[in-house]
């Protein structure tokens, strides 16, 4: 029984993270579009106009740190992420399942600290005003903290389908 509860959950978990890692790297190819856009018109501005944009250094940062949550918590779906796939190969498959099940959990355990931390940085700084935009200093730990939940959900995929002996379908494949 509690091998069909696995399946049904891993079934399920991944035509969810599925979706899920789609649009995190749809949302990181957009916000590099967008940082590529606000350089270039800042250059422009700044040296055809002669008249620098207050705000384009700040929606930078913005769309910098979305890019790097996103673009990052989809590689973890992807399994893109570092790793030392050439020393682990020479291990015993035992102990390649259980080095994999120990990355896993250090994983989930990065994407809590990751998106927890996030969350209370942004509570705390967000009566503060970004400058030059006048919004909330909290959008700024926005996307790591979708990053964390993200990254947990993605690493939680990967343990169980180890743990079924299956394997994660990459989102782009």
């Amino acid at each position: 029984m509690p091998g069909l509860y696995l399946e049904i959950t891993i079934s399920w978990l991944t035509a969810v993270n599925t979706r899920l890692s789609r649009w995190a790297m749809y949302i990181a190819v957009a916000g590099l579009i967008g940082i590529v856009a606000v350089v270039v018109s800042s250059v422009f501005w700044r040296y055809v106009l002669n008249d620098s944009p207050i705000w384009s250094e700040q929606v930078a940062l913005l769309l910098a740190i979305t890019v790097a949550m996103f673009g990052g918590s989809a590689g973890v779906r992807d399994e893109g992420h570092i790793g030392l796939e050439s020393l682990i190969g020479f291990l015993p498959e035992k102990q390649q399942f259980w080095i994999g099940s120990l990355v896993g959990v250090i994983t989930v355990v990065f994407g809590v600290a990751l998106g927890w931390g996030a969350l209370n940085m942004g509570i705390a700084v967000k009566p503060n005003a970004i400058p030059t935009l006048g919004i909330s200093e909290f959008y700024r730990y926005l996307p790591c903290i979708v990053a964390g939940v993200l990254i947990v959900s993605f690493s939680i995929e990967h343990l169980i389908a180890m743990f079924t002996n299956k394997k994660v379908v990459p989102s782009w494949h």
